[in-house]
């Protein structure tokens, strides 16, 4: 008796753990659709946007999912027409393992040959960050986790503006971005714990972009350091044509800068870079005669702030100020322009003296030359405090002549 109890106790925990593996398998099995039509009812519902998800894959075990062809499209509320905004061949969402052991739990995400397109009229960036909080909720439900660390493999930003004449259509391919520590699970010692690594093919030429900063900080906080050079501005031609109205037949530009940020404050300098620049030549010869003084004018300023000897044109802005009232020292680009153009060129590289130390909050910049001639009176004033002073010397003078009155 005590046998066949047992034996019937056995088979009874048997059958028992072979229907919680048959309701695992079987959960695992339409666990899937069920995300997958949540997610797609959620896309179509989204105001002023369309958007679908071909397929939904789980790996339960490695605590992830990946999303597979997803598209979001720009809804035109008066002819409904849909227009391409965002994509990616993949989006796998999962914990991320690195910061669980160091006890915090957030996510990772990693896009698949992601696009997200600018269509003037249709989809403007004031557009979009008035829709940023729908954006937000909508990412909240996919990902519940933060997400601490964030990859792009392939992506490309792209801008057309099918209006204009010739209509344009310029892009950046091959983007890749490597964002890691975005939630500070880890290294929360360090003044700038996260950082953002990323780089992308611009036209035969290339962009890199690196970046160290606080996320987590109230205030701005990050040391900042791009480059883009050897753009080949003859491919650029058909968004020259539409919006400056000349013919590059020959040059390259570059763009190199370095901005800091703590305290409210921020420093840093813009260094563009044109070589070898044409806007005249055999290929004119159809142009009317207005393209051609416009070109002309063009071609001929170009040649004025030339190096002769390398062939460049370049300046260095530097500027400097808090996050409500930025500032950028015109004057001082000008006298780099003449400098570059008559005295040395500017060497086409970063120059390295822009980091997280250097932003002082109560450095004052040397003004030129040309500032002192042309500044304007509040500038004298805050510079001068010695016109203050003697001014209101002067009013209390008159004041005491009124009174003695």
């Amino acid at each position: 008796m005590t046998q066949h109890k047992r034996g019937w106790t056995t088979t009874k925990t048997f059958k028992t753990i072979l229907i919680v593996i048959a309701a695992v398998i079987v959960i695992r099995l339409i666990l899937p659709y069920i995300i997958l039509h949540y997610a797609n009812k959620s896309l179509a519902n989204m105001e002023g946007y369309y958007g679908h998800i071909e397929d939904i894959d789980l790996a339960i075990i490695r605590g992830a999912y990946k999303i597979d062809s997803v598209y979001l499209n720009k809804v035109d509320s008066v002819s409904g027409k849909q227009t391409p905004f965002l994509s990616a061949s993949v989006i796998d969402l999962s914990i991320e393992w690195k910061a669980l052991f160091h006890g915090s739990i957030v996510g990772e995400a990693i896009f698949e040959s992601p696009m997200i397109r600018f269509t003037k009229e249709k989809v403007e960036p004031e557009t979009v960050r008035k829709d940023s909080a729908k954006f937000d909720n909508l990412a909240d439900e996919f990902m519940p986790l933060r997400v601490n660390r964030l990859e792009i493999n392939n992506g490309r930003v792209q801008y057309i503006d099918n209006q204009s004449n010739p209509k344009v259509d310029v892009q950046m391919t091959n983007l890749q971005v490597l964002a890691l520590n975005l939630k500070n699970s880890y290294d929360s010692a360090a003044v700038l714990p996260a950082s953002i690594r990323a780089s992308a093919n611009v036209y035969d030429g290339e962009l890199t972009f690196n970046m160290k900063l606080n996320p987590l900080a109230e205030i701005a906080t990050y040391d900042m350091n791009a480059e883009a050079k050897d753009i080949n501005l003859v491919k650029l031609n058909d968004f020259f044509k539409a919006y400056a109205k000349i013919d590059v037949n020959k040059g390259k530009f570059g763009l190199y800068t370095e901005v800091a940020a703590k305290e409210g404050r921020f420093e840093g300098y813009v260094k563009p870079l044109l070589q070898d620049l044409d806007v005249l030549g055999k290929e004119d010869r159809e142009d009317n005669v207005f393209r051609k003084m416009w070109e002309g004018l063009a071609g001929g300023l170009g040649e004025v702030f030339e190096n002769q000897s390398k062939d460049q044109v370049a300046t260095k802005i530097p500027f400097r100020g808090n996050v409500e009232n930025p500032t950028a020292n015109i004057w001082y680009a000008i006298v780099q322009v003449l400098q570059n153009a008559f005295i040395q060129a500017i060497q086409p590289s970063i120059d390295n003296e822009i980091n997280i130390a250097s932003v002082d909050t109560g450095k004052k910049e040397k003004k030129t030359f040309l500032e002192k001639i042309f500044s304007g009176k509040e500038d004298k004033d805050a510079d001068g405090k010695k016109d203050n002073k003697d001014k209101r010397k002067d009013d209390d003078k008159e004041k005491r002549k009124d009174d003695g009155k």
